[in-house]
């Protein structure tokens, strides 16, 4: 049901078995399941397919995927098995059981894995919430991943204490079997290639502001924790409530917004047509991605372009 009023923004809520689990993906593939967990309900049915629009999944990240990149992301979505501890469980499970690909028109219909369904939306008391337009924002996959791990603990202001072979398993740097070579095995290129980009991107993009602490034992780092606070995001609170339009509508008002177009008149007119809110999108998308280029007056261009100027 729409809720008009309701400033709630939209959260993408995981389990935090899930949150915890031992996964890699890359930038594209946590921008699809980013997209997939905004769409899923608690009312959802088994076998119910979630449709993902590739040029709105482009327009709302500004990042541009192309169909090779896409295909690869789904593929390894569909085969990668997750390991997800739960007390005294271990579960391995893909995320997706199909995904398909409805060509020339620029979609992507994908079905989760029923065992991971649980971890997505049967949520209790025990879950992880965290903006999807921040989610989108991260450009590293560090970032995105640490941003998960630690709006876990927002309401705390610090997370737990991780040995950093746990932390490091959790980002797929090291292999707990040792099968695989460890990547950044050296603290400082931990800390310069991970730790340090992702701490700047999220705390420039998204509500969170996090710093890290490295501790000790001896003379060698052992441990690692986050130090966990909220602030205003950067980003438009999208209601949850609200159905896919309206959420649509208050993101294309924080886009006029950043162009400058403040005149209440002109505002209505273009939140009110379809056509214009469809072009909103397109013009900001290729501004973000130097298809147009308009460093002085972006909004007056686009006010120019759908003749209101």
């Amino acid at each position: 049901m729409a809720a008009p009023e309701s400033t709630v923004p939209i959260e993408i809520r995981q389990h935090n078995a899930l949150t915890t689990a031992r996964y890699e993906m890359s930038a594209c593939e946590m921008d699809i399941v980013f997209s997939l967990l905004s769409k899923l309900t608690k009312q959802d049915k088994a076998g119910t397919i979630y449709e993902i629009r590739v040029q709105e999944l482009m327009e709302m990240t500004g990042r541009t995927w192309n169909y090779k990149q896409l295909l690869e992301s789904t593929e390894n979505l569909n085969s990668r098995v997750y390991h997800i501890e739960n007390g005294k469980t271990l579960l391995q499970v893909s995320l997706l059981a199909s995904a398909l690909y409805r060509k020339g028109e620029g979609t992507i219909e994908l079905e989760i894995s029923e065992r991971m369904r649980p971890f997505l939306i049967d949520l209790k008391s025990n879950f992880t919430s965290y903006r999807l337009q921040a989610a989108f924002s991260l450009s590293s996959k560090y970032a995105k991943r640490i941003y998960q791990l630690a709006s876990q603990w927002k309401d705390i202001g610090e997370t737990k204490t991780y040995s950093l072979d746990e932390f490091k398993a959790m980002l797929k740097l090291k292999d707990p079997a040792g099968k695989e070579p460890e990547q950044y095995a050296q603290i400082s290129a931990l800390q310069k290639y991970v730790l340090d980009v992702a701490t700047n991107q999220i705390n420039e993009h998204t509500d969170l502001r996090i710093k890290y602490e490295l501790l000790k034992k001896g003379r060698s780092y052992q441990s690692i924790k986050f130090y966990v606070n909220t602030q205003v995001p950067q980003q438009l609170p999208i209601p949850f409530e609200l159905e896919a339009d309206d959420a649509k509508v208050q993101l294309a008002r924080k886009h006029l917004d950043t162009l400058g177009i403040a005149e209440p008149k002109l505002v209505q007119e273009i939140l009110q047509s379809a056509k214009h809110v469809d072009a909103l999108f397109a013009f900001v998308y290729k501004l973000k991605t130097d298809k147009i280029k308009a460093t002085k007056n972006p909004g007056g261009l686009f006010l120019k372009m759908q003749g209101l100027r």
